[in-house]
């Protein structure tokens, strides 16, 4: 039992500390019991065994039976720790580091004290190293039994609740084994051959329920290695069936050699494969319908998940069904696959790492990649992560299908609410330009009077003023909700330059140095010329504005490939990463008299003719900010113009 659960851990092989002093616990008690099996063997075989003999089976139950009790301790504070998250006082890992010790406290004291070391022919009894492990013993376990229901009354987790409440129950039976051997007037510690007997068929028990847990409940996620599950109950009744033979040989030595008996025996195992193969067959059958049907599933899931319409949704959720589904350490799936990416590793370098390459049509879009914890993945688990790997393409087309579809009916439901909005837009610019352009045709005249009071003047050249700003935000509001018409063939330096130009006055005026950098060459732009002069002009715009004390402000121009990028730089305050992520909303502006329609507007431009923006911000200091415009290149007329242009020329306006 202790072995097979040796071997599950080994094979298992989590980068976990817990799993390492687990492993010391199985390891505890199988060295017991190799100890009293091998003096009960010896004991038949020889009667009297050597004095070697002793000494070995001795040292055996005697390692065993030293450590078993701080193993134990340390096992159920390192779970209550690392699995269920809570603090342990630093007393417990004193108790802990004290019981470790208490072996090694009673080897010095027989050695430097008694000035013998006894050796015990007893499996039941302790051997010297030990000795002092008795009175550990008791207290360990009643611990371990508390530590057992206080982890089952904070879980959460159904299996596990009750795995630990059986668990305590049997911790419980053993202290009392312990601690009552004849009742309770008498409380002796292992003082008894009738309580080292029940110790003995009590102390197994554990190791049943824990594997049982393990491998029929998944506990600790050793579940989902089944070839070991296969593999170690084959190989012991490969050991029982061998030693078979040895004992019948040496029972018939008398008139049959051996050798004959043995080569009989083992040449008979032919006559049981096909009863074996009939008891194997359905069983076989039945996990292989099993593992297809989890598989089915699963991918049943993935379909309801393909359908949200979201290609990044589904990956991310591909990977934790598949990880939780097969019992894996990691899983990554890449789509496309990227070649400077690592590949993908098993915690601590102890597992076992497989790719399966995503295909559609015969060519490879994608790598699925799944890593184990310790075990090697076992054909069936191979196979269905193939069978995944086949599936997903599909369901991502269907996912980029679905993601498309709502991007339309968004898209299409922007235009209709466009729509909507400028038709508002000119009805209420109609309805409110007459009355403002009669309002200040009126405070025109009157201020063209030579007799008007100065504050009158004063107060009318502001009420103008106002109305301009008024006509300004209906203009800006008329632009925003009216599609523009791309795919025309623009000269983009020339209209950036003339824009630049325009705004000179204005920059100068605000002592704001307007720069301009162009490429020696013409380069054409797809786009429109409206609206490539309406996003020129918002983005120089908002740079002199952001600058009320002066700065400067550079335009620049370079064409890289099929692309045309045009950077307005400024040296202003600069933009937060919070403010970048809304600037580009409708109405949101961080000026006191501002619209917040200028950068959404240019958002909305740019998307149009088929470019790109972004934001850089802050550049120097914690200052400045950055606008990078990518346009598509119109192709080259007849006359060559939109080719590739030399180095850039400067000059400062």
């Amino acid at each position: 039992m202790y072995l097979f659960l040796l071997a599950l851990i080994l094979g298992h092989r989590r980068p976990r500390f817990f799993e390492r002093i687990l492993f010391f616990v199985c390891l505890c008690l199988f060295l017991m019991y190799s100890g009293g099996l091998l003096e009960m063997n010896a004991v038949m075989e020889y009667g009297s065994p050597p004095q070697a003999t002793q000494a070995f089976y001795t040292v055996l139950y005697g390692l065993g039976t030293a450590f078993l009790p701080a193993a134990l301790l340390h096992a159920h504070l390192l779970y209550v720790r690392s699995i269920q998250g809570r603090a342990i006082p630093r007393w417990g890992w004193l108790f802990v580091w004290l019981f470790y010790l208490a072996p090694f406290v009673n080897f010095l004291a027989v050695a430097f004290i008694v000035r013998e070391l006894p050796l015990e022919s007893s499996p039941i009894k302790f051997g010297w190293f030990s000795a002092g492990a008795r009175f550990l013993l008791l207290p360990s376990v009643g611990a371990s039994a508390l530590f057992d229901f206080f982890i089952a009354r904070f879980s959460r987790d159904t299996n596990e609740r009750r795995f630990f409440v059986r668990l305590g129950m049997l911790m419980a039976f053993i202290f009392g084994a312990l601690a009552l051997p004849v009742g309770f007037a008498n409380l002796q510690t292992m003082a008894g051959e009738v309580n080292t007997t029940a110790l003995i068929m009590l102390s197994f028990l554990p190791g049943v329920l824990l594997l049982y847990y393990a491998v029929g409940r998944n506990f600790l996620d050793y579940g989902a290695q089944r070839n070991l599950v296969y593999a170690l109950p084959v190989t012991l009744l490969a050991l029982l069936y061998l030693a078979l033979v040895r004992r019948v040989g040496t029972w018939l030595e008398p008139v049959i050699p051996p050798e004959a008996t043995a080569s009989v025996l083992l040449f008979a195992l032919i006559f049981l494969f096909e009863p074996l193969e009939r008891v194997i067959g359905p069983i076989l059958q039945r996990r292989f319908q099993e593992r297809m049907g989890a598989v089915q599933r699963l991918m049943t899931d993935l379909q309801q998940e393909a359908r949200q319409g979201s290609v990044g949704h589904l990956i991310s959720e591909a990977e934790r069904r598949i990880r939780e589904a097969f019992g894996l350490a990691a899983v990554r799936i890449s789509v496309p696959r990227d070649s400077s990416t690592k590949p993908l590793a098993s915690p601590g370098g102890l597992g076992h790492v497989l790719n399966f390459p995503v295909k559609k049509d015969g060519a490879e879009i994608g790598l699925l990649e799944a890593a184990s914890t310790g075990s090697f993945l076992t054909g069936e688990t191979s196979a269905s992560l193939q069978v995944v790997a086949d599936q997903l393409p599909a369901m991502i087309d269907l996912s980029r299908l679905i993601e498309e579809k709502v991007r339309l009916e968004r898209e299409l439901a922007e235009r209709e609410r466009l729509a909507s909005l400028g038709q508002m837009a000119a009805s209420v610019s109609h309805n409110l330009r007459n009355p403002l352009s009669s309002m200040k045709t009126v405070l025109q005249v009157q201020l063209e009077n030579p007799g008007l009071p100065v504050d009158i003047r004063r107060d009318c050249a502001l009420v103008v003023t106002e109305i301009d700003r008024m006509n300004t935000k209906l203009t800006q509001l008329l632009r925003y909700a009216k599609p523009s018409v791309s795919g025309e063939r623009v000269a983009a330096v020339t209209l950036a330059k003339q824009t630049a130009v325009l705004f000179r006055h204005d920059a100068e005026r605000r002592n704001v140095r307007l720069e301009f950098e162009q490429p020696s060459q013409e380069v054409f732009a797809l786009a429109s010329e409206d609206s490539l002069s309406e996003v020129l002009s918002n983005l120089i715009v908002n740079a002199i504005e952001a600058q009320p004390n002066g700065g400067r402000v550079r335009v620049s121009l370079a064409r890289h490939g099929g692309r045309l990028e045009i950077v307005v730089e400024d040296d202003g305050p600069g933009i937060s990463q919070e403010l970048r992520a809304k600037i580009f909303q409708p109405y949101f502006t961080t000026k006191p008299s501002g619209t917040g329609l200028g950068l959404s507007i240019v958002a909305r431009r740019v998307d149009e003719i088929g470019g790109t923006l972004a934001c850089e911000s802050p550049l120097r200091n914690g200052n400045g900010a950055r606008f990078r415009l990518s346009l598509p290149v119109a192709p080259d007329g007849p006359d060559g113009s939109g080719a590739a242009s030399a180095p850039n020329e400067r000059e400062a306006q």
